[in-house]
């Protein structure tokens, strides 16, 4: 689309001589990043002509390189829209005609027909042109309702995730009193957009004064290579009635300096701890699991699930050395890891967080995995873990 200014009735007032195909050249040069200038070109005008175009339409210059010709509607394509429309065309006929979708003419007319009129061409085109340019106000700058309510909000502690769904319950028929959890964050801590007040961050359930960066899309690709995912687990290793299937994470000491493995088996809760004196980077981890699967019998070595750690960049030279199958959890999805998760919460009785945990010998874990298959568990009928598993470690 060459889009035109919300002046362009102010334009074509002041200047009826200038047809509208020629200032759709005009603003096509303008859009393309010409001198004005040459833009004028086309109009058989001067600079100053063009100045006083450009001051009609609220002295507002396209960016330079957006070009947005061919895949969006020009002026030409609203007036044949405006006239078959008249014609009563539905909308796979205007569509035919103009080479686009059906979906591009309904979203053409319902976006860009002034209220309580029939579709007009100018309108439309300035309409679209309105909503195209950037930068656009912020939000929460110009609607001082909405910004009272966020403000309102925040310090009650809301997150911005909770106020933006409260606010489509409490205005349900208001558009305007809608905000994005983004628009809410950018303008915490996006100085530029700072329509709220940087002091409410400290009602945030983190209280950071300054935003954390998110990690990338696509940063985790690779990184751990040739990884199978959960949902390739098969029946058998999903299903905790059959023994032999274990979830797998680390437990981290003081500083993200240490950690201790963990391995929960799936039917039973039964416990094994990894010690990893020399610390927890792939290639400790993996020698250091590897040898602690190889102490059960091959019938308990069916399945091990982990979270997508770079700990377990190696797995495969541990599904080689054990002969078990390992599989990995999707990102940020802890629950498929439940087992696991809450023997590690029992497991901070023994060791709290901030406690040093690369000096404990592998004596210590192993009698501290006793005491935890040793205690009574709800989901077992209040069997102990070793009770359960007991028969098969014996044979």
């Amino acid at each position: 689309m060459v889009a035109t200014p919300e002046g362009w009735c102010a334009v074509t007032t002041y200047s009826l001589r200038i047809r509208p195909d020629l200032l759709q050249v005009f603003w096509a040069g303008m859009q393309a990043g010409d001198f004005l200038t040459d833009a004028v070109l086309p109009l058989g005008v001067d600079r100053r002509t063009g100045t006083r175009i450009l001051v009609a339409a609220g002295g507002v210059r396209p960016r330079r390189g957006r070009d947005l010709k061919g895949r969006c509607l020009t002026f030409a394509d609203r007036e044949e829209i405006a006239i078959m429309r008249a014609q009563g065309k539905s909308l796979r006929q205007i569509a035919a005609v103009i080479g686009r979708a059906a979906s591009t003419i309904s979203r053409e007319l319902s976006r860009n027909t002034a209220r309580g009129s029939a579709y007009r061409a100018t309108t439309a085109h300035v309409l679209a042109y309105e909503r195209a340019s950037r930068p656009k106000p912020a939000k929460l700058h110009v609607n001082f309702e909405l910004r009272a309510k966020v403000e309102k909000d925040l310090r009650k502690k809301y997150s911005p995730e909770q106020i933006s769904g409260r606010l489509k319950r409490e205005f349900p028929g208001r558009e305007e009193m809608r905000v994005s959890p983004e628009t809410i964050y950018q303008s915490l801590y996006v100085q530029s957009r700072g329509a709220l007040k940087q002091e409410l961050t400290r009602h945030l359930r983190t209280g950071r004064a300054l935003r954390s960066p998110s990690r990338k899309t696509g940063q985790r690709k690779n990184r751990i290579p040739n990884m199978i995912n959960i949902s390739e687990r098969p029946p058998e290793a999903s299903d905790r009635a059959v023994p032999g299937s274990w979830e797998g994470d680390l437990i981290i000491g003081k500083g993200n300096l240490s950690a201790i493995g963990t391995l929960v088996e799936r039917s039973s809760n039964y416990t094994m701890l990894v010690a990893l004196p020399d610390g927890y980077k792939a290639e400790q981890v993996a020698p250091a699991l590897a040898r602690k699967i190889q102490q059960l019998p091959e019938q308990l070595r069916v399945a091990l699930t982990w979270d997508q750690g770079p700990e377990m960049r190696d797995w495969e030279k541990v599904r080689i050395a054990t002969g078990i199958e390992i599989f990995f959890c999707d990102p940020k999805s802890p629950w498929q890891r439940g087992i696991n998760e809450n023997t590690n919460g029992l497991l901070r009785q023994y060791f709290p967080k901030g406690t040093e945990l690369g000096g404990f010998s592998e004596e210590h874990l192993d009698a501290v995995a006793a005491e935890l298959n040793d205690r009574p568990r709800k989901r077992l009928e209040f069997q102990t873990p070793i009770e359960v598993i007991g028969n098969v470690l014996l044979q």
